[in-house]
């Protein structure tokens, strides 16, 4: 896991080895301290000889000022590696989740990839620094301290070594006990998270339905189950705080006891028992840091390992060794297709679907609700890949095509319209960012968007807000048909991407693509028979099972299922009870 870490640093090495060099450094400078105050009390103080009270003052004032001007440099080199560090992190996460699958995607869930991105990487860079300041000081400083104490007097400094192993077993015990709990934290954040999420995009269904209590006492119950964790997480920590100072107010108890005695019997000067408490409390202060160190690495190891889960994913669906990168045409064949998203054959979501389409046709896909209509169209531009069987596009496997160029030549749009905050053309230039103004105009006039485009007083400058709130459903969707038009692609899928237009603008969008773009292979999902219609074949989806194929006339000869559906849409009725 810290190898993994470790490889985000990067261009931030030097830095990174420059803070705990610069924080060395200032450690000697204070641990010589003490040992001169040694010398200045016995040979200075005592003996009354001002040349050498004042050499070893300006001494020591030298080293004081070393010392502050060592820590600013570790400080300063910390910080930036550290911030780096947490930037490069964030880089390298979002960069492979750039890469995931729909599957990887739903593995973690959207809100889970957010929290990893932000509060465990804070986390993370909060360890990182002080991992590069205190874990170097500490251990320095505890080491240099306990040798000079040694120097001066080794009964007195053996009081150090029975210190240590009752830290270390208190520390292995407190952690043992908390780590599980921040682990479990973290991932109610993610729960946490999501509630948000979900209740923001769904704010005015929640306002229409008068739910904001309902909406808290959900908030309120996840935000007491962080709140029941934390506290316990942290009751458990806080008995780090009166270890140390046990032993800090131990130690010097027994320094002063002890040294006092040994300076009566003439065996220890003053000056060695005040150099001796200085360095007492430099090492409870490192033993001290060393604890905060601790308590700070077991509160980021958790959010370590849920980054190094995002590091470590790999995308089911990457590009084989030798990938084609020319589609001759948007022909499509289905062959024997089964697709499970657990991949799981006893779980199937479509099975045995077969079928062809030709380039250039307009196809129609109907079926009820949950009859894996969506499903069916996402194994064209591999956001997901088949269980068994084929699907190939121009003739050729999907799996063997270079996924940027199948996905330029297959524009799909979805269920749910995403539109970026940004101007109108920025949205529509996702479809060609080189796209000029009058090919934007054209593909907006193929759906049916140009027109109320104009009348908004900035026109196709006009600003959108994050997730498209300014614009009503039916904008929205013609806009992002719009777009998908401007890739120029060999098929275009259209997933009931119509609903929220009216039948005369949705014979228009219909009309005009049989016009401007003949050679384009066309599939649209939809709810109403109207839609598809006038289709070359229509495909008719119960159960994840191809029931029926064929034109709207021999549907209506052949198939039950399509003929209660039209019966029902024309004459009224529930299309999903047809189905």
């Amino acid at each position: 896991m810290i190898k993994r870490l470790i490889e985000s640093v990067r261009e931030y090495k030097k830095a990174s080895f420059k803070a705990p060099i610069f924080m060395v450094l200032e450690v000697l400078m204070e641990v010589s301290i003490p040992f001169l105050m040694a010398t200045l009390i016995d040979e200075g103080i005592a003996k009354g000889n001002m040349s050498h009270i004042l050499k070893i003052g300006l001494i020591l004032i030298l080293l004081a000022l070393l010392s502050m001007t060592f820590g600013i440099l570790s400080a300063h080199f910390a910080a930036k590696a550290a911030a780096g560090f947490a930037c490069n992190l964030r880089h390298d996460m979002y960069y492979n989740v750039q890469n995931f699958s729909f599957y990887n995607i739903d593995k973690f869930s959207s809100s889970s990839i957010v929290t990893r991105l932000t509060t465990d990487v804070t986390n993370v860079q909060n360890a990182f620094q002080m991992i590069l300041r205190m874990a170097v000081r500490a251990p320095i400083m505890l080491t240099l301290s306990l040798a000079m104490c040694f120097q001066i007097n080794n009964r007195l400094s053996l009081i150090f070594l029975a210190v240590v192993p009752i830290l270390g077993v208190g520390l292995f015990f407190i952690a043992g006990n908390v780590h599980p709990i921040f682990v479990r934290v973290f991932d109610t954040y993610d729960v946490l998270n999501n509630l948000v999420q979900e209740n923001l995009r769904g704010i005015r269904v929640v306002k229409s339905y008068v739910r904001e209590s309902h909406e808290e006492d959900k908030f309120g119950e996840i935000s007491k189950l962080i709140y029941t964790d934390f506290s316990k997480a942290e009751k458990r920590l806080a008995f780090n705080m009166p270890l140390m100072q046990f032993c800090m107010y131990g130690t010097s108890l027994l320094i002063s006891w002890i040294g006092a005695k040994l300076i009566v019997s003439g065996d220890m000067s003053t000056g060695q028992l005040m150099s001796v408490i200085g360095y007492s409390m430099m090492i409870l202060m490192s033993l001290m840091m060393l604890s905060m160190v601790f308590v700070m690495i077991i509160v980021s190891r958790a959010s370590a390992e849920r980054i190094v889960e995002i590091l470590d994913e790999k995308s089911d669906i990457i590009n084989n060794s030798d990938p084609i990168y020319n589609i001759e045409d948007g022909s499509i064949i289905f062959k024997n297709v089964d697709f499970s998203y657990a991949k799981d054959m006893d779980k199937l979501c479509l099975s045995g679907v077969d079928f062809k389409i030709e380039s250039g046709e307009t196809v129609g896909i109907l079926g009820g609700t949950g009859s894996s209509k969506t499903t069916l169209v996402q194994l064209i531009p591999r956001l997901y890949d088949v269980t068994s069987g084929q699907v190939l596009v121009g003739g050729v496997d999907v799996r063997e095509y270079d996924i940027e160029t199948l996905r330029e030549e297959v524009s799909v749009v979805l269920q749910k319209n995403v539109l970026f905050s940004g101007t109108i053309k920025e949205n529509l230039r996702w479809g060609d960012e080189n796209a000029s103004d009058e090919e934007l105009i054209r593909v907006c006039k193929l759906a049916q968007a140009d027109e109320f485009i104009r009348e908004f007083p900035d026109g196709y400058d006009t600003y959108i807000e994050q997730g498209g709130t300014n614009v009503s459903g039916g904008q929205k969707q013609r806009l992002c048909i719009a777009r998908a038009l401007l890739k120029k692609p060999k098929v275009l899928i259209l997933d009931d991407s119509t609903s929220a237009v009216d039948t005369k603008t949705d014979s228009q969008i219909r009309r005009a693509f049989k016009d401007e773009i003949p050679d384009t292979t066309k599939i649209i999902i939809a709810q109403r028979i109207a839609s598809i219609q006038d289709a070359d074949k229509i495909v008719v989806l119960d159960g994840g099972r191809i029931y029926a194929i064929g034109t709207h006339d021999e549907l209506l000869e052949s198939s039950e299922i399509y003929k209660e559906v039209w019966e029902s849409q024309t004459k009224g009725g529930d299309f999903d009870e047809a189905i």
